[in-house]
Order: structure tokens, then C-alpha cells, then sequence
């Protein structure tokens, strides 16, 4: 049974449906925590550097500490085995002298081994300085012989084996507990005038255990201490690098914000200092060099308004003329009638490029004015759409609308107009004569306007350069509208101007898109855009399928260059649900002031 199945089966159950219901905060919880855990340990350095360090000191103190305890268990233990054998050697000597004349066997032994054994153990009270393993206890027995078996002492502390050892002459060591205690046992034989005897000490060894415990208990507390003192080490040495890292990165990010005369701190001779002063340097030339490109771009700017201006003069001259001339076309010959409608055709191109020119001169000097206004964006996409009809008649092409009214939005209806009116004009010269779709749809926070042709498309990379000046694609076989090439870069900028977005998406031989994403109200927050960038779900897996790639670019801000269409997965769009598109890293940048660039 698959995973799937048992966990539906497990949601059946009376109550697991409820139990579900009252961890998921706590899942919730869990899942921000290791969010942010995961996000400080990718964020911060010294962290990393701190945790590494206490994971191998840990590992080290563990192995030293495992390889400490047990020398000094072996060398505790091994002392007192020594100590114990002389100790039992010693006793051995005592019991065979005083019992050289016994024989067990014989009537009133009890008696005899009990004194035997009582006076070896006031013998060593007696003399404490000549026993070498503490304190012992002593058994004697005649074992399983010929005559009945004799014991004195706790015999029955000593295992079946190790008294068959001893019973057939070897010397004997074993360790055994007694009573939760444990104790080292040494055997050995007794010679008497009868049969040998089974002499054995008992040694505890509960001093050996409390002293292991302690050791142990002192290695635990000391490499603790260890690791809480080499963490405070790893932070403070991390610190003094991580330091002029981190002043480094602010000064960096002061300076991307425009604070060209920010600097970094030269302090001594070391790494960082030459960095200071590397950086200091390479932000010095960045400054002058930006400084001249400003000056430059000033200086282009005013030119091009200039220019605009200046020609507007002789151009009204020159219109008149060519009106005149217009007017009269009647009563000239052929070639001249062709010649004065050629010259005004040209010179209504001539006046829609000085118009573009001073208006693209107005947004760079950032003197652009947002008349803004609470409309009905169907409304203004519907005059937007008119403007162009005669252009989509003359070029075959049906204009398929879906606009729903009641979709108000706070805007400039003039630039909103004519975002739309080149968008439109665009599809419907790259269109290929075949039908281009103008869809609208909202939610809480924006409305989308997506403008879609099926025409000759975008190869791979163009998206990056449709929303450049004066970039013209040259695939159109129909081309009708013979534009400036400054149409989208003053639609990207009006885009801007509300704080929306201006998105373009395209593949060879299926068509193109574009999506214009406004908020609701100018400068508000999108998150979001109603309506899908790429083709429905089944041309693009279409596409997929065969091996054709899509790119969609997300409208830049200004300063920050789009994501590069190879970048992005082929088929993402199709992957997304159609009633919402997901936020894209540069959308972010666009909607959110917080963001760091």
C-alpha cells in the first residue's frame, strides 16, 4: 500500500482528523523555525565558524575523554589485580604453615580452618601496611573429594568454574558481583598433611567504581567547561574577521545606495587593511568613473532635448509647406503628387519620433508627471484598442477582446492608453495576420492587461532586448506600423511611473505576450499578477514537447538588470496555476522598497 493510501486511511480514524487540526500550528511553528534557523546559518559566518567548531571540539573531547576513562580504569583495575595476587600469595604462605599438619579429612577440621582463617584475618587487621589491596574477605574449602566438603568463609560467593579451576591446581582470577557489588575473586590451592585446600580472596572493588564515577563525572563537567571556553574562543577570533567582513558589506551596500563617497576604515598593515585600501581604491576610480558617465548622460539628455526642441521649429516650417503642397496634390503631376504624400507620411513619423525623443528626455531627467485618477481601465484599454483598429484592418487582423467592467484602478490614463496602443500595434505587426487577444482580469491588489499574438514570436534572449531603445525585431513579414523603436522603453518606463510591472514572453512561431500588471492604487504592493505571462497549459506543454524554448523577463527596476530568459526553466509558465502567477525575484525588487540592491 502506497504512502498516499495510508495516510487517507489514517484521516479516517475517529479523531486523527482533529489531532491533524491541532498540530498544524505547531508543524507551522516548527517549519518557521527551522526557516529561520536555516536562514541564519546561510546568513551569518561567525555562526557557521562557532557551530563547526564546537561539533569537531566535541567529537575530540569525547574520543580524549572515552580513551582517558579507560587508561584509567585499566591502570585502577591492573593495580589492584597486582596488589590482589600478592595479597593471596601472602595468605597462601600463612595458611600452608599453620596448616602443614592438618589433614581435612579428619575429625575437628571445621574447627581448624575456621581459627586458621579467623587468625589470617586478625593477622592482616593486625598489620594494615602489609596488605597491598585493601580490604578482602577469605574462604577456604576441601571441594568435592574423597571425604565430605569443609568450607569456611563465604564460599558460596565464588562460581562453580573458578572453583573447578582452582580444585584441579591452577591459580584462579575473576571478577564476579556480589550482592550488587563488584568484587575481584583470586583462587589458588593449599597444600595440608591431607588433601589440598581451595584458598580464595574476595577483594570489592565498590572504592574502584565510586573512584571511576568520579573521574568520569570530572571528565564530563571539564570538557563542558572545555567546549563552552573553546565556543567563547571560536566567536571572538571569528569575530575579529567576521568584523570588517560585515563593515565591509555595509559599506558596500551604503555605496551601491548611492553614497559615493563612502569608505572603509584603514586600521594597521595586516590582510584587511590592504582590502580597505584596495576597496577604497576601486571605489574611488568606480566614483569618478560614474561621476563622468553622469556627466555624460546629463550631457546626452540635454542634447536630446535640445535637439527636439530646436527641430520642432523648422519641422512646423516644413510642415506647412508639406500641407500646402498636400492640399494641391491634385493639380500636380503624378510623380510630384507621390512625392508630397511620401513627405508627409515621413514627417508624421518625424513628429512621433521628436515626440517620443522629449518624452523618453522627461523621464530620464525624472521630471515625468503622473496625472493619476481613479478609471475604468476597461475603458481606457478599449480606446487604446480603437486607436489601432484601422492599422488591424489594414493588416487582416481580428482583435479579440475580454474586458470586464468594474475593474478600477488609481492611474494616468494617458500613459496607461498608450502602454496598451503599443502593445497592441506591436502584436499586430508581428501577428502574422492572425487574430490578437487583449485580456484583462483583476484582484484585491492589481489588474493585469495581457496582450497576445501568434505570430513569428521571440527567439531565446530577445526578451531581454524588446524594452530596448530603439531594438527593433526584424522577423515581421507585414510590418505596418513603422514605429520609433522607443514605443516599449517609454511603456516600461510609465509602467514604472504607477509602479507596476511590464512583462514580455515569447518562442519562435508561437506568438508572444505581453502582460502589464498595475496596482490598485499608484506605489501599492503587488505580489502577484492575475493572469498567466505564457500561452495555456496545453500549447506551452506543446512546446515543451518539442524542444521549443520559451523565455519570459520580468520588467527591471531601474539599475537592476532582468533575469536572463536561459536562466529560467523552460515550461515554468506552464506549471503555474492561471489564477495567480507567482512572484519573480526582480518583481520583488520592483514591489518591495525593502529589498537590498
Amino acid at each position: 500500500m502506497s504512502r498516499l493510501g495510508i495516510r487517507r486511511r489514517l484521516r479516517r480514524l475517529p479523531g486523527v482528523e482533529r489531532l491533524l487540526r491541532g498540530l498544524a500550528p505547531l508543524r507551522a511553528q516548527a517549519h518557521e523555525l527551522g526557516a529561520l534557523v536555516a536562514a541564519s546559518w546561510r546568513r551569518s559566518l561567525q555562526l557557521r565558524v562557532v557551530v563547526s567548531t564546537l561539533a569537531l571540539s566535541s567529537a575530540v573531547v569525547l574520543v580524549l575523554g572515552l580513551v582517558l576513562q579507560s587508561e584509567i580504569a585499566e591502570r585502577l583495575l591492573q593495580s589492584k589485580v597486582n596488589g590482589a595476587l600478592v595479597q593471596a600469595e601472602t595468605g597462601r604462605v600463612v595458611l600452608e604453615g599453620e596448616l602443614s599438619g592438618v589433614d581435612p579429612d579428619r575429625e575437628g577440621a571445621q574447627e581448624i580452618l575456621d581459627a586458621a582463617l579467623q587468625r589470617l584475618t586478625n593477622t592482616e587487621d593486625s598489620s594494615p601496611g602489609t596488605s597491598t589491596a585493601g580490604e578482602f574477605r577469605a574462604a577456604l574449602t576441601s571441594g568435592i573429594g574423597n571425604g565430605p566438603e569443609i568450607s569456611s568463609g563465604p564460599v558460596d560467593d565464588v562460581t562453580p568454574e573458578q572453583r573447578a579451576t582452582v580444585a584441579e591446581g591452577g591459580v584462579s582470577r575473576q571478577y564476579t558481583t556480589v550482592d550488587g557489588v563488584p568484587t575481584l575473586v583470586i583462587g589458588q590451592p593449599v597444600s595440608t598433611a591431607g588433601r589440598d585446600l581451595q584458598f580464595y580472596l574476595l577483594f570489592p572493588l565498590e572504592g574502584e567504581r565510586l573512584t571511576l564515577n568520579l573521574v568520569q563525572s570530572t571528565l564530563i563537567v571539564g570538557g563542558l567547561v572545555l567546549l563552552v571556553l573553546l565556543a567563547a574562543i571560536a566567536s571572538l577570533v571569528t569575530r575579529q574577521v567576521v568584523r570588517p567582513i560585515r563593515q565591509a558589506a555595509d559599506v558596500a551596500e551604503r555605496f551601491a545606495g548611492g553614497h559615493l563617497d563612502e569608505r572603509m576604515v584603514v586600521r594597521g598593515e595586516d590582510e584587511v587593511a590592504r582590502l580597505a585600501e584596495s576597496y577604497n581604491e576601486m571605489a574611488g576610480s568606480l566614483a569618478a568613473q560614474i561621476a563622468q558617465l553622469e556627466e555624460f548622460g546629463a550631457l546626452q539628455r540635454r542634447f536630446t532635448s535640445d535637439v527636439s526642441h530646436e527641430l520642432r521649429t523648422p519641422l512646423t516650417t516644413v510642415r506647412m509647406a508639406a500641407d500646402v503642397l498636400y492640399a494641391s496634390r491634385d493639380e500636380l503631376l503624378p510623380a510630384l503628387r507621390r512625392s508630397s504624400e511620401l513627405l508627409v507620411t515621413e514627417l508624421d513619423r518625424f513628429e512621433e519620433l521628436l515626440a517620443d525623443l522629449l518624452e523618453i528626455s522627461r523621464l530620464d531627467a525624472g521630471v515625468a508627471e503622473l496625472g493619476a485618477e481613479q478609471v475604468d481601465l476597461s475603458a481606457v484599454v478599449r480606446r487604446a484598442v480603437g486607436a489601432v483598429r484601422g492599422l488591424a484592418a489594414d493588416a487582416g487582423t481580428e482583435l479579440v477582446l475580454d474586458l470586464p467592467a468594474g475593474e478600477y484602478v488609481e492611474a494616468d490614463p494617458r500613459r496607461v492608453e498608450r502602454i496598451v496602443r503599443n502593445l497592441v500595434a506591436n502584436a499586430i505587426d508581428h501577428g502574422e495576420g492572425r487574430p490578437v487577444e487583449v485580456t484583462m482580469a483583476g484582484d484585491p491588489a492589481s489588474v493585469a492587461v495581457l496582450v497576445r499574438d501568434h505570430g513569428v514570436g521571440l527567439r531565446p534572449g530577445e526578451a531581454d532586448l524588446v524594452f530596448n531603445r530603439f531594438w527593433r525585431a526584424e522577423e515581421s513579414r507585414a510590418r505596418r506600423s513603422g514605429g520609433t523603436g522607443l514605443g516599449l522603453s517609454i511603456s516600461i518606463e510609465d509602467a514604472r511611473l504607477h509602479g507596476g510591472w511590464l512583462q514580455a514572453w515569447g518562442e519562435p512561431g508561437n506568438g508572444s505576450a505581453f502582460r502589464l500588471t498595475l496596482p490598485r492604487l499608484v506605489g501599492g504592493h503587488i505580489s502577484t499578477s492575475p493572469l498567466p505571462l505564457g500561452p495555456p497549459s496545453g500549447e506551452e506543454d506543446a512546446a515543451c514537447r518539442d524542444g521549443r524554448p520559451g523565455t519570459s523577463v520580468p520588467t527591471p527596476p531601474r539599475g537592476v538588470a532582468a533575469r536572463r530568459a536561459e536562466d529560467r526553466p523552460v515550461c515554468e509558465e506552464a506549471a503555474r496555476p492561471a489564477e495567480a502567477a507567482p512572484v519573480l525575484p526582480a518583481e520583488r525588487a520592483i514591489t518591495d522598497p525593502g529589498v537590498q540592491r
